[in-house]
């Protein structure tokens, strides 16, 4: 491979192959990228990067940066470290950092700010969490976006849906929903009884593949009886869904190859499991599961079928509403709690308390504005690494493109701090290697993880008789007010508080705010003031927020998901009045 060939570490479904050219990067058709970047990665090298360490504000070298936080793991015991780790970068070597701590003795984090509930239903009904690889969809028929923006959150798989036909369930009515063949614009929190009578329809018409549920999904009928508890009318009127969107929808998918492709913003909510899971049974019902160009596809995990090399067994605590008060000496790596976190305003008074805040990242935000210590971080072209995808199976490789005198990769000062604790490590170059070693070329000579199913569930499901399993209940509990739905999804220009954020709130021009008014947005956890712009492609109940906006978060809950411990930042409702 050539040595100018590299892939994208950042938080997204595509994992881009990239080459690195002259101190630019640019886009290759292999894998992916499919020629084109992501305005991410297209504008990359103009975004300032940290520079220099800092101690209390005053700049100090790499050495004295090391120095300080040994002096303040010593003066700490390990029970009172706790290590937040973000994934900012979603490279395979990220991990050797949890790699010290753990072994150290300190506490790193359980649970999920972005898709932990929607697994945690996908392995309920499914018994794992396979992922339909999206290179799967260029053998589609008819493709359904479930609350999934693809020109925002995953941009080369456009050229994969030309002249099929489209399908988009969203509150938003965003570009891909403005050319799709059938676009049902439902209710916030929704998703779940849109699901389910879909499934319904399915039985009720004799649309059901029948065959393939006897197999693998024998239950179904008891589902339908599920299903039944929900009134037809009503529902569809709580929806905000026609009766006539409904069947075309049965209309275009049925005996069709139909690939299900879901965002994270469906399952942000209380019962979030529950409406992956139901979108899963729709799925089935439909007989997707197993076949070429058919499926779910939502978030896989990156690391199936990888073996870490790293130790990362240790005590842990809740990512969304980690107590940081409890602990003397927090050492953040590649996230930014005080904007990503929910329920921001207990965030910033839990940490407030924390005698040692320790930032190592790229780039200045909320969180490197408090911290006592600052460590800059070397940039995925910096260093070596090997990537892999929450949504496909490629592997890719990172060698490094450039040599820079400033920061300091994960690896280095892993093996720094492990030296200074007497805990063993390998070199870089073997762990770089045991990833490889995971890796096999396929047809096409591009690499990819062994031991994964290109088309999963071809035998039936990881459940312990092989067939799905139904809901059996669900939770009705959705409160009725007058007060707006708030959106937190993805910015075309920001990676949640990375890159170019936000800084308006979107509302539709006929709730009678004007354009450029400053407006306080309040829920029952804070408040945020912001300028309004117009979005008339919002429906007129909802409020959009970009996550990363400063200030959003104010207005979220740090409570969990009822399963897979997740953030559910659309849970709150929030009032908008003037100032």
């Amino acid at each position: 491979m050539l040595s100018n060939i590299t892939a994208c570490p950042l938080d997204c479904y595509d994992a881009c192959v990239i080459s690195f050219v002259d101190g630019k990067l640019k886009a290759i058709k292999d894998g992916f990228t499919n020629g084109f970047l992501c305005p991410h990665l297209h504008h990359y090298k103009k975004h300032d990067l940290i520079l220099s360490p800092r101690y209390k504000g005053k700049e100090i070298s790499m050495q004295e940066a090391l120095e300080y936080l040994e002096a303040m793991l010593k003066e700490s015991s390990a029970s009172e470290v706790l290590h937040y780790k973000g994934n900012g970068n979603f490279s395979l070597m990220q991990d050797v950092t949890e790699h010290f701590f753990a072994s150290y003795g300190a506490t790193l984090l359980d649970g999920s700010l972005c898709d932990g509930a929607g697994e945690a239903g996908i392995i309920e009904g499914r018994g794992s969490n396979k992922n339909m690889p999206l290179g799967e969809i260029e053998k589609s028929d008819v493709v359904i976006f479930w609350g999934r923006n693809p020109h925002t959150t995953s941009s080369h798989i456009l050229p994969m849906i030309k002249n099929k036909t489209i399908i988009v369930i969203d509150p938003i009515k965003t570009k891909i929903a403005k050319k799709a063949d059938l676009y049902i614009q439902i209710k916030p929190h929704r998703d779940l009884y849109l699901a389910m009578l879909l499934s319904r329809f399915l039985y009720i018409y004799d649309t059901h593949n029948e065959n393939y549920l006897e197999e693998f999904a024998s239950e179904y009928e008891d589902y339908h009886e599920l299903t039944q508890s929900l009134r037809i009318v009503p529902t569809l009127d709580e929806m905000t869904v026609e009766l006539s969107q409904l069947e075309k929808v049965l209309e275009l998918v049925v005996g069709k190859k139909v690939a299900i492709v879901c965002g994270v913003g469906i399952q942000k909510y209380l019962d979030g499991a529950d409406v992956m899971r139901a979108i899963d049974a729709f799925g089935v019902m439909l007989g997707l599961f197993g076949k070429e160009g058919s499926g779910v596809a939502y978030l896989g995990s990156s690391k199936e079928h990888i073996v870490s090399p790293f130790n990362t067994d240790a005590k842990r605590v809740s990512k969304v509403d980690t107590e940081f008060s409890s602990f003397k000496t927090v050492f953040i790596q590649g996230a930014n709690p005080l904007s990503q976190m929910p329920d921001s305003l207990r965030v910033k008074e839990s940490i407030s308390k924390v005698k040692n805040i320790v930032y190592f990242g790229l780039y200045e935000n909320e969180t490197s504005e408090i911290a006592d210590l600052i460590i800059p971080a070397k940039s995925f072209l910096q260093k070596s690494d090997v990537r892999t995808s929450y949504s496909h199976d490629a592997m890719n490789f990172m060698p490094k493109q450039e040599e820079s005198r400033y920061g300091i990769s994960e690896y280095d000062l892993s093996a720094y701090f492990c030296e200074k604790f007497d805990i063993k490590l390998e070199s870089e170059e073997f762990y770089i290697d045991h990833f490889k070693s995971f890796a096999q070329k396929d047809k096409d000579g591009l690499w990819q993880v062994k031991g994964r199913e290109e088309v999963p569930y071809k035998n039936g499901f990881d459940t312990d008789d092989k067939e799905f399993l139904f809901l059996d209940e669900i939770d009705r509990d959705i409160k009725k007010d007058n007060k707006l739905y708030l959106l937190s999804p993805k910015s075309s220009s920001s990676l949640n508080s990375q890159f170019h954020r936000e800084e308006s709130v979107y509302l539709h021009s006929s709730l009678g705010f004007k354009e450029d008014e400053k407006v306080c947005i309040s829920s029952a956890n804070g408040k945020v003031e912001l300028s309004v712009r117009f979005d008339d492609d919002l429906r007129e109940d909802c409020v959009l927020i970009y996550s990363g906006t400063k200030g959003v978060n104010n207005l979220t809950s740090s409570k969990h998901s009822y399963e897979g411990k997740s953030a559910i930042y659309q849970e709150n409702k929030v009032e908008v009045t003037s100032l």
